[in-house]
Formats: C-alpha cells, sequence, structure tokens
C-alpha cells in the first residue's frame, strides 16, 4: 500500500525529479483568502503564489473557504493541504513537462461547518489578498441575503461579512482594506462583485462609515483567467501516475503548460500586495486587461467555435487530432492569420502582440496530452458564434468590404452540423450515418427551419433574428458565400482544397 502525499511522509520517499517545497515554505503566515477549492484555482492562482513563496518572493500561503456542501475537506486533512501538479503541453514549440507538490494552502475551512473559523481570518493582519473562483452563478445580488446569518447564502454575503469582521475588529483601519480579486468568468467581474456588494451592504442597512471604508480601502480587480485544467486522471490513468509518482494523491490536479492571469490595476498599493506576479510572466498586471480578453475571445474561443462543426463533420475528434491534419492545421492558421487577426489589430493590439498570442494559440491546440473534444467545444454552438465571432465577421466587412471566406464557411459548417431531429431527451445531428449530440439552447429553431425553410435554409437561419440580433442576409455576400460552402454537400477535406464534393 503506497503511502499518501503528507508532510509526514517518509524522507526520500519522493522522487527527486518532483519539485517539493522548502521546510520554511509551512511557517510562512496566511496572507490569502480564497473562495473555492476547484482546479482552476488550484492549478493558476495557487500554483503562481506557490512558485513565488518558493522563491522567497510573496511569502504567504491561502486559507481556503469550501462555499458549497458538495465533497468534503477530508483529502486535504489527510495531505495537511499539499498536492500535486503536473503540468504537460508545448510551449515555443518544445515539449515540456514538470511535477511540482504545491504548498500554497495552509487549511481548507468549510462554510457551512467553520464559518465562525472563516470569520476569525478577517482579525488576521496579515490578510490582504481574497481570490475567488465560486463559477459565474456566485456573482449573483441575493436581495435577501443577512450578513447575521451562520453563514450568509450567497458568495457574496459572505465577502460582505468578512469584510464587516474586519473593520470593526480594526476599527476602521485604512491600512487593513482587502485586493480582492474575483476570477468568475464573466466580463469585468471585479466591479461586478463591488456593486453587488455595495447594493448587499445597503440592503443589510450597514452603517455609513463602513461603507465609506469599503469604497475607499478595499481594491476590486477585474481579471482573467486561463489555462486547461482537465483535472485528476481517471481510474487506470491515475493507478499509472501514482505508480510513477511512489505515492497516492486524492488532490492531484493536471493542466497544461500555458497559463495566464491577468489583472486590472494600477495603484501601488495593489501592485505592491500582487508581488507574486515577478516570478512569472503569466501573471500580467495592468490598468487594462480588455485587450487580453480580446485576444482571448477572438484567436482562442472564436477560431474553436468556427472549426468544431468542420471538425465534427469531418470524423475528426479532438483539437490535437486536428492540429495532425495538414489540411485542418492550415485551415486553422488562415483563419487566424487571415481573418481574424486582421479584423482585430488596431490601437489596442497590435499585429506584433495577435501573431504572438495566435502562436501560443496553436502549441496549446498542439498539446498532445490534452484529449479537447470537438463535439464538447459545440456546447451552446450557435450563442458562442454569436458573441465570439460575428462582431469579427462585420468588423472584417467594414474594413475590407468583403465577404470573409473561411468564417463563412464556419457559418456554413454550422447550420449543416445543426440539422438535427428531436429524440425526446434532446436533439441529435446526423452526418454519413453518424450520430451526435446537440446541446444547444437554439437547436429547435434551427430544426424548424429545417423542416419548414429547407430549400432556403441559409436564408431563414441567417435572417433570424432570435440568433444573431440582426438580419446577416444585409451583410452584401455574405449569404451567397454561405449558400456556396454549403452547397458543396459533403465537407470533404481534400489535398488540393479545403472542402469539395463526393
Amino acid at each position: 500500500m503506497q503511502n499518501i502525499l503528507s508532510r509526514s511522509m517518509p524522507e526520500g520517499s519522493i522522487p527527486e525529479w518532483i519539485e517539493m517545497p522548502g521546510k520554511e515554505i509551512f511557517e510562512l503566515p496566511e496572507k490569502v483568502l480564497q473562495f473555492g477549492t476547484g482546479v482552476l484555482l488550484r492549478a493558476l492562482p495557487d500554483y503562481y503564489i506557490d512558485k513565488a513563496n518558493k522563491s522567497g518572493i510573496f511569502n504567504g500561503r491561502i486559507v481556503v473557504v469550501k462555499t458549497t456542501d458538495l465533497g468534503s475537506t477530508e483529502s486535504f486533512q489527510r495531505q495537511d493541504s499539499l498536492y500535486t501538479h503536473k503540468l504537460m503541453g508545448i510551449e515555443n514549440g518544445m515539449h515540456v513537462e514538470k511535477t511540482i507538490i504545491n504548498a500554497s494552502i495552509s487549511r481548507v475551512l468549510s462554510a457551512s461547518k467553520d464559518w465562525e473559523a472563516v470569520l476569525a481570518c478577517a482579525e488576521n493582519p496579515a490578510m490582504e489578498l481574497l481570490i475567488s473562483n465560486t463559477t459565474e452563478i456566485g456573482l449573483v445580488l441575493d436581495a435577501e441575503d443577512k450578513i447575521i446569518n451562520s453563514p450568509p447564502k450567497s458568495f457574496p454575503g459572505k465577502l460582505l461579512a468578512f469584510l464587516y469582521r474586519r473593520y470593526h475588529f480594526f476599527q476602521g483601519n485604512p491600512h487593513k482594506g482587502m485586493v480582492i480579486i474575483p476570477t468568475e468568468l464573466i466580463p469585468e467581474n471585479g466591479k461586478k462583485l463591488r456593486e453587488i456588494i455595495l447594493t448587499l451592504a445597503q440592503l443589510n442597512q450597514m452603517e455609513d462609515e463602513f461603507l465609506n471604508w469599503l469604497i475607499a480601502h478595499n481594491h476590486f480587480c477585474d481579471s482573467l483567467v486561463d489555462r486547461i485544467v482537465p483535472g485528476k486522471p481517471d481510474g487506470q490513468h491515475m493507478a499509472g501516475e501514482e505508480q510513477l509518482l511512489g505515492y497516492r494523491d486524492e488532490l492531484l490536479v493536471v493542466s497544461e503548460v500555458y497559463g495566464l492571469w491577468a489583472i486590472a490595476a494600477d495603484l501601488a498599493i495593489v501592485k505592491d500586495t500582487l508581488s507574486f506576479s515577478q516570478v512569472d510572466k503569466g501573471v500580467i498586471i495592468a490598468p487594462d486587461i480588455r485587450k487580453f480578453r480580446e485576444l482571448k475571445l477572438r484567436l482562442l474561443n472564436a477560431t474553436h467555435s468556427l472549426v468544431c462543426g468542420i471538425a465534427v463533420l469531418n470524423g475528426i475528434e479532438t483539437v490535437k487530432d486536428a492540429m495532425e491534419n495538414e489540411h485542418m492545421r492550415k485551415l486553422i492558421q488562415d483563419i487566424m492569420n487571415q481573418e481574424i487577426i486582421p479584423s482585430i489589430i488596431g490601437d489596442d493590439i497590435s499585429l506584433e502582440e495577435a501573431n504572438e498570442f495566435a502562436d501560443q494559440v496553436l502549441d496549446r491546440f498542439r498539446n498532445p496530452y490534452i484529449d479537447h473534444k470537438w463535439i464538447n467545444i459545440t456546447l451552446q454552438y450557435s450563442s458562442k458564434l454569436k458573441t465570439r465571432v460575428l462582431p469579427v465577421l462585420q468588423e472584417y466587412m467594414i474594413r475590407f468590404n468583403n465577404v470573409p471566406d473561411l468564417i463563412a464557411c464556419g457559418f456554413a459548417a454550422h447550420i449543416l452540423f445543426m440539422r438535427s431531429g428531436s429524440t425526446g431527451n434532446g436533439y441529435t445531428g446526423k452526418w454519413e450515418m453518424v450520430d451526435y449530440p446537440i446541446n444547444d439552447d437554439n437547436a429547435a429553431i434551427f430544426a424548424k427551419h429545417w423542416k419548414d425553410n429547407k430549400n432556403e435554409i441559409v436564408k431563414a437561419i441567417l435572417g433570424n433574428l432570435a440568433l444573431w440580433g440582426t438580419d446577416l442576409n444585409k451583410l452584401p455576400g455574405f449569404t451567397d458565400k454561405v449558400s456556396n460552402w454549403v452547397n458543396q454537400a459533403n465537407f470533404k477535406l481534400t489535398a488540393n482544397n479545403l472542402f469539395q464534393k463526393s
């Protein structure tokens, strides 16, 4: 029976190729309160903090608050909150693989069972940073939430209760405010959380002095996180990993090498608090992070959305498989280089920045260690095309007065992919005798158009205001270009042409 990872493991039982924390790490003060135990937090913010601690820079550990009752904190307790983090991928065209033991977390508390211990963290003078990832549904206002509850129901309620305890314990000391960085994947997440907190404080009839301290001495920062984290391997793969490691780890996490944590901040006090940014170029602190969101949304996400239907219709299962197919690889590169990049460069994003980000995206797509399935990328396919791709299409046509051919191809593949029938449990598409699931809230709209408007399917779908918010038939030449692609009935990759009839 293998030992489980913990501080009490016999000396020398961990292989030398695994990066270990020094004993001094465990003596560092608790400086961070983190709401959420998920793998993204542990593989990105916690990774950077651990890296900084091992370099003698940030010098602070994390108290993690488990915000839901699902699961337990027992694995963290058994392992002294240590966990293995395996990073694998391609960086600058080179294969990279490294394994570390992350010691950034000091302890994990349950909001429902240990609420007084969570509030006690507010009385710690060293506490200065608060991080969250409670998913997008966590950043919502619950107008009925009361901070006197133990605990408050919502994440904003819990945060407000923590800040209120801190305000009173330190008697409104202006130097005891917090830097607060939500990582939930919504635009302007810091501004959103601040707005909710202030509204909730007013609904709880909190005193003006506290509101003034809250506004003046606590800093809510927008942030953007980006790293693919499949999580812990399953079954046989996990057994193989533990055999290689020589110990058991119930908290093991696997991620790609690439990582980005962009944080909007320009005040010196905030930058000083985020000193861990010095140890990794993946942490970017800038007054405005909108360009990083734009690069990710267009070059990574929009490319995914334009290609996923084409890949599924060609029987290509994963992103990695697509990058190993020379025709699909060229298609992906051409979409980025010929149509997306020319549409987004300008005053805010330089050609050099766009090209550098595109190269990083291609490295991530090539990652041989991550099986990112195209069919999973088609989740909410139509709404993703609207938010990710439609602005690029419109901007391209404004700038060049021409239809982007490959974006039109992506829309055509989408229309064909969404040809479906209801199964009673949802919608299923069929292409060359292969069935595939369609997980899209707009599937019924497409099914009706395919039934009622088959002969003018492109015009009907592109003109549906519920799908796009505008009539895409009004874009000069776009309908004809998409129709030409749709009429190439089989969408087959060939050596001489992207697609041809078979």
